[in-house]
């Protein structure tokens, strides 16, 4: 079993069983597997509840006793998944690891995620003993191995990590941590092209508690975090690969926990990836990546396994697990450290939003003009003209498209186009053609006419737009509708919700940065309404009140030092206190103003994704979100689409949708990242 370094504590889910015998257990595995079929469950049962050294005992007993190599015969007896992750168990950790880079660096291609994974986030110790493992298990040199199935930087960076040679001093010095974040920001952001061996040096030799100081002052000094620039200045598996190793330096369980959750979300499972994890850890860390698990992603990592495998296998995993970490339905001080953390960087990151369509080049609306009405003249309708011109354009430039069209032709561009084109394309171009702020409008009342109310289109645009966006709307609304947005919301909702969506909709979210007395007052307030205040204060009516003024009207630098106070006083993250606390509409709206806040294009790479996971697209939502992002942050959602969710916006439209409103949504993402 793994030790835990001087004075740690033990955070493995595996330890060594009381009262071990091995030749006992060699007997109990021999006779398990005797005979005709063999018993599965005994077997599952006895080595999950061994640890690691326990079972190199077992099979040194297992020879002596019966002359054979019990490897050999759990692969005869055992198949599949089942046997994949029985077999990686029987194995030394070092040995596991040899096998996973053998299978990842044999045959056709290579599996570069797994070499990634393993390479970045062993320790020094490890990496040796990885090395040695490799040499007695092939005969064969692991780094020669590696130079002859990689190129480029991402080689040069997996040499450099196998060296095993990471400095190991917590004591950092401040001096070089400075030399560090300039020589980062000037092999980057400064410099034309990257010096990408700059990177290589820093990130793959400097101790952990120094990177993690470099990475502090980088984002004070840049305004942004190491892995923005780093997804900006590299690219491909070299990309990932110091992506992987800014992970590990930061939170190595963190880095787990995103992993296992990659493997089993959406259709199919990657078992390759979930058996070599759960092995791996399993007397390394697991705890921690199970608490982490629960934070992040609001299920425990037992119930996710459960719910995405299946018999003998699924038994093992659960095993190895340890736990359900929903049954306590507690959070945990680490992962509200990780909470913690994970505002203190919304706090700090200075990002700079960026759309994707932007204004054309050479702008002659005249000939634009004349290009539509040809496109539209006459039998049959030119869909590829029409996209490609107003996918093309920005907002400002399609405005004054549509004044010549009318000035040339005495005709509505609008009108003509939704005679021309229909169904999800005409809503995408329509949408398109309109001002920001009418188009918004529009949103609104269609969420509200006829019976029932889009409550998710109310919330996802009355908690998202700013002051300035929210009169805009309102004017829009008055003018389009002869009605204000108050009195719609009024008649068409009810009660807390009401209240809320009428607050959103003043646009009267103070400007001003933070007031850190304020902010512990705001958490104060937050976790009394929440019901996990120490000592509970003033009338339920009062405070729920004074929650909705606070999350309705103080500004997002202020509301991100309440949510952190919040962290600090209740050892609770705010967003999963809403979700447990609360409930229907009142509940939505608070997650989404608080998504917003924490990080608003991630917010709205949620929300694509859901348009189209799973069977069937929400072509509306899908349409109103590309539409209304497409000239303020869509090139940030994409980059928080793929960061998490591991595909690209590009990829999830491409295999979601189809024929012209397929064109014109890729039109609008603007690239395949």
């Amino acid at each position: 079993m793994a030790k835990p370094a001087q004075g740690a504590k033990y955070r493995g889910s595996i330890h060594d069983f009381p009262g071990f015998d091995p030749s006992q257990d060699a007997e109990a595995l021999y006779t398990a597997m005797k005979g005709f079929g063999s018993d599965k469950e005994a077997i599952l049962e006895l080595i999950t509840s061994r640890s690691n050294r326990q079972r190199q005992e077992i099979c040194q007993s297992y020879k002596s006793l019966y002359g054979k190599d019990l490897l050999a015969d759990l692969k005869y007896e055992l198949t599949g998944k089942f046997e994949r992750l029985i077999v990686g168990l029987m194995r030394p950790l070092s040995y596991c690891d040899a096998k996973e880079i053998k299978d990842a660096i044999s045959g056709i291609g290579t599996d570069e995620k797994c070499l990634i994974e393993i390479l970045a986030s062993r320790t020094n110790e490890q990496i040796h003993q990885l090395v040695a493992a490799y040499k007695d298990a092939y005969e064969r040199d692991l780094e020669a191995d590696i130079i002859g199935d990689t190129s480029g930087h991402f080689q040069k960076m997996l040499v450099v990590l196998l060296q095993g040679t990471r400095e190991e001093d917590d004591v950092v010095s401040e001096d070089l941590v400075q030399q560090d974040v300039q020589d980062l920001y000037e092999a980057g952001e400064l410099k034309w092209g990257t010096d990408e061996a700059q990177f290589i040096y820093i990130l793959g030799n400097r101790s952990k508690q120094h990177l993690r100081l470099v990475f502090d002052e980088y984002l004070k000094t840049t305004g942004k975090p190491i892995e923005a620039s780093i997804r900006g200045e590299l690219s491909g598996d070299f990309e990932k690969l110091m992506l992987a190793v800014v992970k590990c330096i930061r939170s190595t369980p963190e880095y787990f926990a995103e992993r296992l959750f990659k493997a089993m979300k959406g259709l199919g499972t990657r078992d390759n990836t979930l058996i070599r994890i759960m092995v791996s850890r399993s007397e390394l860390d697991m705890l921690d990546i199970r608490e982490i698990f629960r934070t992040k992603y609001e299920k425990s990592l037992y119930s996710m396994i459960k719910n995405d495998t299946s018999g003998d296998y699924k038994k093992a995993l659960l095993k190895l697990c340890g736990g359900d970490d929903d049954a306590a339905g507690q959070f945990f001080p680490e992962a509200a450290q990780v909470a913690y953390q994970m505002w203190e960087l919304s706090a700090v990151a200075q990002v700079e939003l960026r759309g994707t369509v932007r204004p054309v080049d050479n702008f002659n609306p005249d000939a634009d003009a004349k290009a539509l009405r040809k496109a539209m003249k006459g039998l049959g309708t030119d869909e590829d003209t029409i996209i490609d011109i107003i996918t093309h354009r920005s907002n400002a430039q399609r405005q004054q498209i549509r004044q010549i069209f009318k000035s040339h032709f005495g005709r509505d561009l609008m009108a003509d186009l939704k005679s021309e084109i229909s169904g999800d394309l005409a809503r995408l171009i329509l949408g398109l053609m309109m001002p920001p702020a009418h188009y918004d409008a529009k949103q609104l009342k269609k969420a509200m006419e006829g019976a029932g109310t889009d409550e998710k289109a109310l919330i996802e645009i009355l908690a998202t737009r700013t002051n300035a966006e929210i009169r805009a709307i309102c004017e829009a609304y008055k003018e389009d509708y002869h009605k204000s947005l108050e009195d719609a919301l009024s008649s068409d909702t009810s009660g807390h919700f009401k209240r809320i969506l009428i607050s959103l909709a003043t646009g009267n979210r103070e400007e001003a940065g933070e007031d850190r007395d304020q902010a512990r007052e705001d958490a104060q307030v937050a976790a009394e309404i929440l019901e996990i205040a120490d000592t509970p204060s003033g009338d339920k009516t009062s405070l729920e009140t004074r929650f909705m003024t606070i999350l309705c009207t103080r500004s997002y630098p202020h509301l991100r030092r309440v949510f952190q106070e919040f962290v600090k006083m209740t050892n609770y993250d705010v967003e999963h206190t809403i979700k447990k606390e609360m409930s229907g509409d009142v509940r939505d709206v608070f997650v989404a103003i608080v998504q917003s806040v924490k990080n608003k294009p991630l917010f709205f790479a949620d929300k694509l994704y859901k348009s189209m996971k799973g069977a069937g697209t929400d072509e509306k939502a899908l349409t109103r979100i590309m539409v209304s992002r497409s000239e303020i942050d869509l090139l940030n959602i994409r980059r928080e689409f793929i960061e998490k969710y591991d595909k690209s916006l590009h990829q999830a439209i491409e295999g979601d949708t189809s024929g012209d409103f397929l064109k014109a949504l890729l039109a609008i993402c603007g690239g395949k990242d």
